[in-house]
């Protein structure tokens, strides 16, 4: 499996992350409706162009995952559910903490195995908002990296 960081993010790349990032979101965001997806959907491409670094993990040149990150913020982590369970989250994440200086994110607050995951991850909830960030009824946990003692 290979990293690639800030890959030069051409319309095919970008349609196959959406493809990931669509897979991702059925198979764990269950909260939302169709039409809540078909309309997200309309906004990530755009997110996956501007988003200040992204790394994405492809195996035989296939993606499996993605992380956009910016100024240590974890924006976005997906991975198709295939590739769920095999430890390519945990490597993503854990190249993003050392590497991209991740220290804080947002995780929907109705996806509890998001949440085990980044607390596993050495992540703590620290605040909590009402909304997404384009103010859907989607509340959002904010989470901090534990510092190590």
């Amino acid at each position: 499996m290979k990293m690639t960081t800030t890959p030069e993010r051409n319309e095919q790349l970008i349609a196959e992350l959406l493809d990931v990032w669509e897979a991702s979101v059925r198979a764990t965001h269950l909260f939302l409706t169709e039409e809540d997806i078909i309309n997200i959907r309309g906004q990530v491409p755009a997110g996956l162009k501007q988003i200040e670094t992204l790394v994405v993990a492809e195996d035989g040149g296939k993606a499996l995952g993605f992380m956009g990150i910016a100024e240590g913020c974890l924006e976005m982590l997906f991975l198709h559910p295939d590739a769920r369970g095999k430890g390519i989250g945990r490597q993503l994440l854990q190249l993003g903490i050392d590497n991209h200086q991740v220290d804080h994110l947002c995780v929907n607050e109705q996806n509890p195995l998001a949440k085990g995951f980044y607390e596993h991850m050495g992540f703590a909830v620290c605040g909590r908002k009402e909304t997404d960030d384009a103010g859907n009824p989607f509340p959002l946990l904010e989470m901090v990296l534990q510092k190590k003692s």
